[in-house]
Parts: structure tokens; sequence; C-alpha cells
């Protein structure tokens, strides 16, 4: 919004230079972004918030120059212009929604011309270029009231007794001031004669109907229209103009009226013509209802004390209307041109910025920090710390994904996808059903930077279909690619390759931090193991297929990838923790060293030697396993520590190897076991 320090005059009586004037303004949130000097005048450049569209008038900001210099606006005495005549005119209003106002004026015999230089000039500095008097005169109130106008040629209009407001019939066509035809659809409100649309409600008039040099009489509009759906025609139609601008913000119904007699008292003074016929249809202004303020909240807001005469002082400056309450309560209500305020904070606030910010004490805050407790982020905050620790390296992938990964990864997910409507890419089309094709997309990212191993992990929420709202999830998602070079002194390096085994140490490790020991893994084929916890599925261990790899440009390389859903795991964990004093007696270490058939599971073989063990041994663990060429194919070593001890007493060896003995026994019979 341009506007200039002469024009702004005409309403105020400004003492202050443009500079100094410039800088209060922007300290009252107009925010003056350029300054310039032209032509013996200084034009002003201010950015306007799209809640004020009583701004975009010259007298709008005159009226917040006023309150902030404390000087009385100058408003033009109400004009009494009379129609001298009584010519027949209707006006059909199809929606009082779409046009909640609109108002016609006919004046007859002016001459079209040249426009005086004074109103030429003002329109020059606020960039509107000069066209003629009549055109220029509707553009001169526009930027003065914030009332946009427009001027039919009235011998042109195939009815010249009756307009009317309308949505636009099917197939409909107009050709605007600027040449161009545009197709016009329901959705669009157009100004109408008998016969055809003859201008854009809003946005633009007809080249059919404009003010030419030989125009002789003119039908002058001023409406207010659906802001809603002014928008809606001019993006449909690609245009822009200074009167779609105001509409679309909406215009005060309160000044329709006195702008449009404004207009027709410049026209017939510039001009000539007369003025013989004023109609109108709607509703010419709302009323606003009161609103209730409180002196001691306004000064507790502001920190400072404000004196009841001070802050009705800035409130009438403003235009509001002020009504006794009680005690130190007023009864504001708002003008018409301030639908931005309906509470006693909005009023607060015009108080304040023009009683001035700076005026606000600095004083720190009081801060009172109230510790919620979320019991789920400890325990994720817990997790990651968990991870961390070992090794891993934590990503954040984004919660929108493609489509064609998801059917990559998780064939039979996608009806499970909740579609995003407008997608802003085809990468972004769907949320997440699972972490894995985030981290699998990862790891081949990081692959391509040369990175020769990958060790990522990520917990996030995962999202499927649920009625009403989509169901959201905390997920634990882990992914292993790549060799990690080990330094072995003076034999060089080896590459080590994760696979199963890295997935479940980690996840087993992770779990008995969290107090979960029975973690168990069931393999439901040769690349997915399924993990248990009390016999509850709690997620999955996967090495993504060959044709997957390919469809992820991942070459020469294995990916493996683990999901655990947190909702399910976070009702097992137990964190409370018990103390165990050090054992009085010392223990008995016995290992075995077995080869056995490669599908007997690592868990079978343990469970066995617990149950065979009895009461006096206290743990068995695997300590090594090894496959190779000492080890007969479809066979796989196993070397397991077997703690036997009591708390009341020290163990004798006559105790211990009949026991132990009882154990190899059972392996050999039970599982087919061959004793190293």
């Amino acid at each position: 919004m341009k506007v200039t320090y002469n024009w702004l005059k005409d309403f105020v009586e400004i003492k202050i230079p443009p500079k100094e004037l410039a800088a209060r303004l922007t300290m009252a949130g107009l925010e003056v972004t350029s300054l310039e000097e032209r032509e013996g005048d200084f034009v002003f450049e201010i950015e306007i918030t799209s809640n004020r569209p009583d701004w975009l008038s010259v007298i709008g900001i005159a009226r917040e120059v006023a309150a902030i210099t404390g000087k009385k606006l100058l408003l033009l005495a109400k004009l009494r212009t009379r129609a001298a005549g009584a010519q027949p005119f209707s006006i059909k209003v199809e929606n009082k929604k779409d046009c909640p106002l609109y108002t016609a004026k006919i004046i007859r015999g002016v001459k079209v011309g040249e426009s005086p230089e004074w109103l030429k000039n003002r329109l020059r500095l606020v960039g509107s270029r000069s066209v003629n008097n009549i055109v220029d005169i509707t553009n001169y109130i526009l930027f003065e009231w914030g009332e946009p106008l427009h001027a039919f040629d009235l011998g042109r209009l195939s009815s010249q007794g009756s307009i009317s407001v309308r949505r636009a019939k099917p197939g409909e066509k107009v050709v605007t001031i600027d040449g161009e035809e545009k197709a016009l659809s329901q959705d669009m409100l157009v100004i109408a004669d008998s016969l055809r649309p003859v201008a854009v409600a809003g946005i633009m008039g007809g080249k059919d109907t404009e003010v030419t040099w030989g125009t002789r009489d003119i039908l002058l509009e001023a409406a207010v229209f659906n802001p809603a759906l002014i928008r809606c025609s001019r993006q449909l139609l690609k245009l822009q103009s200074e009167s779609a601008y105001r509409f679309e913000r909406s215009v005060d119904a309160a000044i329709v009226e006195e702008a449009s007699l404004r207009a027709v008292e410049l026209i017939t003074q510039i001009s000539g013509g007369m003025f013989v016929c004023a109609k109108s249809s709607g509703v010419k202004q709302k009323r606003p209802g009161p609103i209730s303020i409180s002196l001691s909240r306004v000064n507790k807001a502001l920190g400072r004390a404000i004196a009841l005469r001070e802050a009705k002082d800035i409130l009438s400056s403003l235009g509001f209307k002020l009504g006794a309450g009680r005690k130190d309560n007023l009864r504001v209500t708002p003008p018409s041109h301030r639908p931005d305020v309906k509470l006693e904070v909005d009023l607060i606030e015009e108080v304040a910025r023009i009683s001035g910010y700076d005026k606000v004490p600095l004083t720190l805050p009081r801060v009172s920090p109230r510790i919620i407790p979320s019991v789920k982020r400890d325990l994720i905050m817990l997790i990651k710390d968990s991870l961390l620790g070992l090794g891993l390296n934590e990503v954040i992938t984004y919660s929108l994904i493609d489509r064609s990964l998801l059917q990559v990864l998780h064939k039979g997910q996608e009806e499970r996808a909740v579609e995003i409507l407008n997608p802003l890419s085809s990468e972004q089309e769907v949320l997440r059903v699972s972490l894995i094709p985030s981290l699998a997309r990862c790891a081949s990212y990081n692959l391509k930077q040369k990175q020769p191993y990958v060790n990522i992990f990520e917990i996030a929420k995962v999202f499927s279909k649920s009625a009403p709202l989509p169901l959201e999830e905390y997920s634990l998602g882990i992914a292993f690619c790549g060799s990690k070079p080990l330094w072995l002194g003076e034999e060089g390096i080896l590459q080590d390759a994760p696979g199963f085994l890295h997935l479940k140490g980690v996840i087993e490790a992770t779990l008995k931090r969290l107090g979960i020991k029975e973690t168990r893994f069931l393999e439901k084929n040769e690349n997915e193991f399924l993990v248990q916890v009390q016999d509850k599925n709690l997620g999955e261990l996967r090495r993504v297929k060959r044709e997957e790899l390919e469809e992820l440009e991942i070459k020469n390389k294995e990916l493996f990838l683990a999901e655990i859903n947190l909702e399910k795991l976070f009702s097992f964990i137990r964190l409370d923790k018990k103390f165990t004093p050090l054992p009085k007696f010392p223990a008995i270490l016995r290992d075995i060293s077995v080869d056995i058939q490669e599908e007997v599971s690592v868990e079978k073989v343990l469970s066995l030697i617990e149950r065979l063990g009895g009461p006096l041994l206290e743990s068995a663990q695997l300590r090594d396993y090894y496959k190779g060429k000492q080890v007969e194919m479809g066979f796989k070593n196993l070397t397991i520590s077997c703690r036997y001890s009591d708390k009341e007493r020290t163990l004798a060896e006559e105790e211990i190897e009949p026991l132990h003995d009882k154990i190899i026994q059972g392996l050999k019979e039970e599982l087919k076991a061959r004793i190293r």
C-alpha cells in the first residue's frame, strides 16, 4: 500500500517530519518498508497485514496517524448530494451472500477527457496511471476510501434500466478491459445486463462497456462482495487488480454509500453532468456487539499503569465507541471498519501499540516450570541411549514415502497406507506404515556416499488407516549393511559383515536393559525371524532379498533390517531394580563344546541344559559359535559355559560331575549332539 505525505495531511494536521512519521507508524504495526521523496512529496510504502483491510486506504492510515500523534482526524463533511430526478432503475442480486450490498448511481451528460494535474499527480505517486477523468476518479476514491468503484458506459448496456449480480452461466465469456477473453464458470460472480456479463464482479470490468472518450452517460457501481468468492474467481482467471486485493480482504459496508457520493461529487465537478438516479440493494451496515475491557487487566498485561483517560482517548481516536461500565470497566463497541476486534485482548493490543511498545517495561518474565512426566518419552530416551551405547547412529527420515518403495519392501501393505490428497512430489504420496522402507532408502543413500558400513536406527511414528483418524504408533527400526573393518594388530584387517546375529544381539541387549529377559526369535523362513516376548509378536528381523536390493540400487552387499512395535513393547518393560548380594560361596564353571545340526536353535540347546541342570545350575551361556572347515557340513559348533553354585554352601566336585554328565548325555540323546 502506497500513500503520500501530502495526501495524509488532507486528513491529519501532521507536524512531525516524514522520516519520524515512518518510524512511529512502524512501531505501531504499520511497517513502512520504504520512504521515497518524489515531486515535492514523500511516498510511504507500507506492508499491510491481512487482518487490517481498513489500512488499505489513505483515510484508514490517516486515522492511525491521528491516534499516534494525538491529532484530530479531519474527515470531509457528510455529503448531502441527492439525485436530481426519479429515473426508474432496478438492481437484481441473485444471492445476498455473494453480494451483501450493491449500489448504482447514474450520471448523465458527462464530458470524458483528461484529468486535472493534481489528480494525475496523486495517482502517479501511488503507482496508478491516468486513463481519463472518470476512471481516474474511481481509482482516486479506491485509494482514498478503500472502496473499489467501477464506471460503466450506460449507453453500451443492453438494458439501461436494470443491472444484475449473478453467477456466470455455463459457456459464458467476457473480454476484460485488458483485452483478454476469459471463459467463465459457475463459481464466478459477474455483473450482467439483460444479454451478457459486462464485468467480473470485484475484479475487472468488461471491454464492451468501459468508459471511453465518447461516453456521455455512466453507471457508477459501489458494492460489497463475498471475499472468498472474489479470491477464488481471481485465482481461476489468473487476474490481479487493486479492487480484487481489497475485496478479498473485505471492505467496510458502512463507507460504500459515502465513498460513492464522494465520487459523484468529483465527477460532476470535473467532468460535468447531472446526477439523476441512486439505487441500492442490501444491508448498508452491520452493528458489532460491545466488548467489556478492564483497566486492571490492561495494566497487568502491559506491566505498567495506564490511566483511564489515556485508554479512552486511544480507543476514541481509533473510532471505537465508549460506554460506561462497572468500576474500571469500559463497554467498547468496535467500528464497522474493525472486524478484527472481537475480544478484550484485541482492545488491549490497540492500547499497547498506540501508547507505544517502547513504554512497556523491560522485565524478565516469571517462569514457573512445571514438569509433566511422560513415561513414554522417558522410555524412548532410554532405548535411544542404549542403542547409541551399542555403537549405532540415529537417523531421522520423512514420515511421507513413495508408494513404489512401499510396494518393494512391504507388498500387501498398500491398503493400510494413508494417502495424501495433494502430495508435493511423487516421493511423498503416503504416510509410512513401517520404518523399514525409510531405513532401507537411507542405507542405500549412505552406501552411495562411499560409506563402507551402515549401522543406523530410528524411533518414530508409523501410521495406518483407522476410523475416524489414522492410527499412530511408535516404532523402532534398525538397519545394518556393508562391512565393518576390524583391526587385528599384526594379523591385519578383517572385514566383519553384519548378519542376523548382529541384529539379535543389539535387540537382546536393549531389551535386557529394559528389564525384558525372555526374548525369543522364531524363524519364519531363511530371510525372516519373528521377535517374541511372552509368546506375543513384537516385531521382525529381515534380510532383504536380492531383487529388493536391486530396486534399492545396493550391489554386492546384504541389508539386514529389524522393526519393533514400541507400543506393544512398553507394557513388558520393568525398570524396577532389585539388589542381589554378591555370592558368599564360589561357583564352579564347566564348558561344553558340541557339534549340532544347523536347524537346531541355540535357544533349544540352552533350554535343555537349564532343564537338566536343575537348581544347582545358576546359568548357561553361549560363549562361541563356529561354522567352518573343521565342522562337518550341515553342523555348527557351540561352546556353552555352565555355571554351578549354591547360596548356602560350597559345592564339591563329586556333586557337579554326575550332573554335568547328565547334561552331556541329554544333549547326545535328545538333540543328537556330538561332544568334542
